[in-house]
C-alpha cells in the first residue's frame, strides 16, 4: 500500500505539470529577488537627493518621470484601456505606490538615516499579508496578530531608543509609507495575474499624472537647475528604476510564483538596504537596528505563515 502511495506521488512529481509549477515558483522567486534590490536601494537613494530636493520633487517628482515612460510603453504596446473594476482598483495602488510611500519615504529621510528607515519598512511583509487579507475578506488567525504585535514592538522600542527616549514624526511617516505600499503590493498583486505586472505599475502611473503634474512639475524643474551629477542619478535611479522598472520585476514575480511564496523574499530587503546605506552613504549602521531587523524579519516569518480563514 505505501509502495503505491510512494510510487503515486512520485508520479505527480515527475509530471509536466509539476515541473512547470516548479519552474514558475523558482522563476517568481528570481524575479521578486530582482524587485527587491531595486527597492532596497530606494532609501539610500532618496536620502541621497533629499538635501538638495524637497520631499514632494523627491517622493512624488519621481512619478512624473516614470509616467512619462509608461505611456511610451503603453503605446508602443498599443495595450486597450483597462476596464472600469480594472480602473478602480488602479488608482488604489497609484494611492499607494505611486503617491502615498513616495511621498512619506522622503519626507522621513529628511529627519532620520536610511538604515533607521530600513527597520521600520521591515513591517512591509506583514503590512502586506494584512492587506491582502482585508481586500481578499479574510480573516487572519491570532498568530499573525500576535505576530504583528511583537514586529511592532521591536520597531516602537528600536524607534523610541533611536529617538532620545521618543517618537519621531519621521517614524509615523514611515509608517504611513509602510501601509501606503502595502495597499498597492496586495491590490497591485492580485491586478497582475490578469493584467500583467508591468501593465499595473505603468496604468497606475498614467492615473496618477494628472493630480501630480501641476503641484509638482515647476518645483522639480526649478531644483534640478541646481542639481549636481549625483542628485541627477540618484533622481535618475528612483524615477527609473524604484518607480517603474523595479515593479516589472516584481509584480512578474508574485504572478509567476505566487504573492505568499515570493513576498517572503522581502526579507532581505531591510539588510540589504542597510548595507547599500553603509556602501553608499558611509552610514554606521547601529547594532540595536539589526537586532531589531531580526526580531521584526522573524516576527513577520511567522506572522505571514498564520493560515486565515474567509469571512462569513
Amino acid at each position: 500500500m505505501r509502495t503505491d502511495i510512494a510510487v503515486k506521488k512520485k508520479a505527480l512529481q515527475d509530471s509536466p505539470l509539476a515541473q512547470s509549477n516548479s519552474s514558475n515558483e523558482k522563476m517568481g522567486l528570481l524575479y521578486g529577488f530582482i524587485g527587491v534590490c531595486s527597492f532596497s536601494l530606494t532609501l539610500p537613494a532618496t536620502k541621497a537627493i533629499i538635501t538638495v530636493l524637497s520631499p514632494s520633487s523627491a517622493g512624488v517628482g519621481r512619478a512624473l518621470i516614470a509616467a512619462i515612460l509608461a505611456v511610451l510603453v503603453l503605446l508602443i504596446k498599443r495595450v486597450p484601456f483597462p476596464s472600469w473594476q480594472q480602473t478602480k482598483n488602479l488608482f488604489l495602488v497609484a494611492g499607494g505606490v505611486v503617491v502615498g510611500f513616495p511621498f512619506f519615504s522622503s519626507l522621513a529621510m529628511e529627519h532620520v538615516p536610511a538604515s533607521h528607515g530600513a527597520v521600520i519598512i521591515a513591517l512591509l511583509p506583514l503590512a502586506t499579508a494584512g492587506a491582502g487579507a482585508f481586500f481578499a475578506g479574510e480573516r487572519p488567525t491570532r498568530t499573525y496578530w500576535l505576530s504583528s504585535i511583537v514586529a511592532c514592538l521591536a520597531i516602537i522600542g528600536y524607534a523610541i531608543s533611536s529617538g532620545l527616549g521618543a517618537l519621531q514624526w519621521a517614524d509615523l511617516s514611515l509608517l504611513g509609507a509602510v501601509i501606503s505600499a502595502a495597499i498597492g503590493y496586495a491590490v497591485g498583486g492580485q491586478l497582475s495575474k490578469t493584467m500583467g505586472g508591468w501593465q499595473v505599475i505603468s496604468w497606475s502611473l498614467v492615473f496618477a499624472f494628472p493630480f501630480l503634474v501641476v503641484p509638482v512639475a515647476g518645483t522639480l524643474i526649478e531644483e534640478l537647475q541646481h542639481a549636481t551629477w549625483t542628485t541627477w542619478l540618484g533622481f535618475g535611479y528612483v524615477s527609473v528604476v524604484s518607480q517603474f522598472l523595479g515593479f516589472f520585476a516584481w509584480y512578474h514575480g508574485l504572478a509567476l510564483g505566487g504573492v505568499a511564496r515570493v513576498s517572503q523574499t522581502q526579507y532581505l530587503q531591510p539588510f540589504l538596504s542597510m548595507l547599500a546605506a553603509w556602501l553608499m552613504l558611509s552610514e554606521a549602521v547601529p547594532i540595536g537596528a539589526i537586532a531589531a531587523a531580526i526580531v521584526v524579519v522573524l516576527a513577520v516569518a511567522k506572522g505571514k505563515s498564520a493560515p486565515v480563514k474567509l469571512s462569513a
